[in-house]
């Protein structure tokens, strides 16, 4: 007969073709993940993977068995959830995936609360771009997801208003724009900046109310240097390189001295943070438990009083 865990294994492998990153994501060795496959492999007498340069890739029949497995993974959990509510536990697992700072700085404290209340059900985190995030939320391969953009064209998803995180401008102390406690608008053009890269949250809220001041647009700035990481270029302001836009929940977390945070003249910039639920399969009882739980929490609106809104993705 079938092995559900071997199935779910492969469907792991599937989706990362890359075993030790199953590994990870399963909490396994990779030696066992191969000999998972190995031992489905044997079972089906075909192989399932077959080796594309330095990566691997799924064979036609790896292709036609992956979304066959996804299904009997899935029943298998609800099957096993639905037992368990019958004796009022709720268990089961949950796929997050969220980008760095909400990843690092919000998702915690929203787990936290959750694991009190459920210890039964375990969460795996998966960190990565916005854009990947939001495309394995609309397939359903993840459950929920952090995220500050939702534009991605995509009917498996719902959204909810989480929270609004100030993004500031950060210099080092002892640069003109931190000596004189505020820089105009026009002013940015004289500056030396780190940025964050183009489609990122920090990003996508600075270029917006840069846009919005009708002075000046993030393309004008002087941008020395583009980072994928916003405590990154916290770092690298504290080591004098240039300013940035960071999070301020990182402005506030990285050592004191050497920093300081700038106001704008005129300007606030906020990007929304969203928490979104996939729709493209049932809820599960942990899913459900975790949206319930999300409901009840108040958002920061820190940015202003904005109201918090349901919607579907654009």
């Amino acid at each position: 007969m079938l092995d559900t865990h071997q199935l779910h294994v492969f469907v792991v492998a599937a989706e990362t073709l890359n075993f030790t990153e199953a590994a990870r994501q399963l909490s396994m060795s990779q030696p066992s993940v191969s000999q998972h496959i190995r031992s489905l492999e044997k079972h089906f007498n075909t192989r399932l993977f077959e080796r594309a340069g330095r990566g691997l890739r799924l064979t036609d029949e790896g292709n036609a068995l992956l979304p066959l497995a996804r299904e009997i993974v899935y029943q298998s959990i609800r099957i096993e959830e639905a037992m368990a509510s019958l004796r009022g536990e709720i268990f089961g697992s949950l796929l997050v995936g969220c980008s760095t700072t909400p990843g690092k700085y919000v998702l915690p404290q929203i787990l936290v609360g959750f694991h009190r209340l459920y210890p039964k059900v375990s969460v795996v985190c998966q960190v990565s771009s916005q854009q990947q995030a939001l495309e394995l939320l609309c397939s359903g391969k993840i459950h929920f997801a952090l995220s500050s953009r939702i534009r991605l064209p995509c009917t498996g998803a719902e959204f909810r208003l989480f929270m609004q995180d100030p993004v500031v401008l950060l210099a080092p102390e002892d640069h003109p724009w931190a000596q004189q406690g505020q820089v105009k608008p026009e002013e940015l053009r004289q500056g030396t900046f780190l940025l964050r890269e183009p489609g990122s949250g920090t990003y996508d809220a600075v270029e917006e109310a840069l846009r919005q001041t009708g002075v000046v647009s993030i393309h004008e700035l002087n941008t020395i240097m583009t980072l994928g990481n916003s405590e990154a270029i916290a770092l690298a302001v504290q080591e004098g390189l240039g300013v940035g836009f960071v999070s301020h929940m990182i402005a506030t977390r990285i050592p004191r001295g050497g920093v300081k945070i700038v106001p704008i003249e005129g300007m606030e910039i906020c990007r929304d943070i969203y928490i979104g639920r996939q729709t493209v399969h049932p809820a599960t009882a942990a899913q459900t438990a975790f949206w319930e739980l999300v409901q009840t929490l108040n958002p920061l609106n820190v940015c202003g009083s904005v109201p918090v809104e349901t919607m579907e993705a654009a």
